[in-house]
């Protein structure tokens, strides 16, 4: 568990950086709860959110703190007031599939600071683009997102700027904290959003994506006293780079081997984060791993169904839930049934609806 207690920006302030949306929907799907079997869905659709996914609340938070910090401000809004220029503040430094860093660049522009995104070779170039958008540098790195966090720590150890990581050996790693703080204001927001259900009508199961485990951490240590029984969380992986559910079962954060190579690309993480692995830990989480076949299968099932565009990654909660039909072993061993009631994240917008949505006024 972190040491650090980190505030949690209010909806209030990110509202204030990007007029837009706020809170994101939770949208009901009864034909989805059909067609998987289970008493009902809801879909937290953060295509919606500024930047087109759930990372604007993450990486934009955390940069900004981290300025304010190194400039003796005693909060973010004080920082923004500054009228100091570009010049005179740090470079903002990160690694990226290409969501968090885009957030880091976001940030960044709007402190009025430079930044420097580290991408592996296998982001896209439309990924790259968007971030460029936001005045950033970015620098390819041969090799995989774990890599990628190599080369952004060794450019700040360097001097070069300040680390905006979404990932951390450390336990107690501050900005680390930062960033999950930020995801945090999601569950705040389902947190409202279901209060009109009743005990007894609250989701039963919350399946989430993985990645280094940052979102899940930070949803399930909120959201976990906020379930019905029997209040499970499971946490979503790709099999070509399951990192967080090894980490989940030896305590120990080992770096996998392999390429990563996934239609999942925001998932595509070798490592996982010790501060979210510790956070997991503490709950009842089943880790789920599924095939590529299943995660590009749960694109289409979302949008012929739901009518909702995403990615591979954004789709990830679903093949989750997809991959554990009502009866078998894994879906008893959830405690999975019919009368299920299902949270299900919406992490990302398709690619194209992220760029037209990441113009910062």
């Amino acid at each position: 568990m972190l040491a650090t207690v980190v505030p949690r920006p209010s909806s209030p302030l990110l509202v204030s950086l990007w007029p837009g949306p706020a809170p994101t929907p939770l949208r009901s799907e009864p034909e989805l709860a059909a067609r998987c079997g289970v008493a009902r869905i809801w879909l937290k659709d953060e295509s919606r959110r500024p930047l087109g996914n759930f990372k604007s609340l993450g990486g934009v938070y955390a940069g900004l703190r981290a300025l304010a910090r190194e400039g003796g401000f005693d909060s973010v809004d004080a920082l923004l007031d500054s009228p100091k220029c570009g010049r005179e503040r740090s470079a903002l430094i990160c690694a990226s599939d290409g969501n968090h860093g885009l957030a880091v660049a976001a940030g960044a522009q709007l402190a009025g600071a430079p930044a420097r995104i580290f991408l592996p070779a296998a982001v896209p170039a439309i990924r790259e683009a968007r971030i460029r958008r936001h005045g950033a540098t970015v620098v390819r790195v041969d090799g995989t997102y774990d890599d990628a966090v190599s080369a952004a720590a060794e450019a700040a150890g360097r001097g070069e700027g300040l680390l905006i990581a979404d990932t951390s050996q450390d336990p107690d790693d501050p900005v680390v904290a930062d960033v999950m703080a930020g995801y945090g204001v999601m569950a705040d927001e389902i947190i409202a959003q279901l209060d009109c259900e009743p005990p007894g009508r609250r989701p039963t199961h919350l399946v989430v994506q993985a990645g280094v485990g940052g979102l899940a951490a930070a949803l399930a240590e909120r959201l976990g006293p906020h379930l019905d029984a029997p209040a499970r969380m499971g946490v979503v992986e790709p099999d070509q780079a399951a990192c967080v559910s090894p980490a989940l079962a030896s305590g120990t954060i080992e770096r996998i081997d392999g390429d990563l190579a996934t239609v999942a690309g925001m998932l595509a993480c070798g490592e996982a984060s010790a501060p979210a692995v510790a956070r997991l830990r503490s709950v009842q989480v089943n880790p789920i791993t599924v095939s590529e076949a299943q995660l590009t299968a749960a694109v289409v099932i979302l949008a012929e169904v739901c009518g909702v565009e995403t990615t591979e990654s954004g789709a990830a909660g679903l093949a989750g839930l997809v991959s554990l039909p009502l009866g078998s072993d894994a879906a008893n061993a959830f405690a999975l049934s019919p009368s299920s009631r299902v949270l299900l994240i919406l992490t990302e917008g398709p690619v194209r609806r992220e760029v037209s949505a990441a113009a910062v006024s």
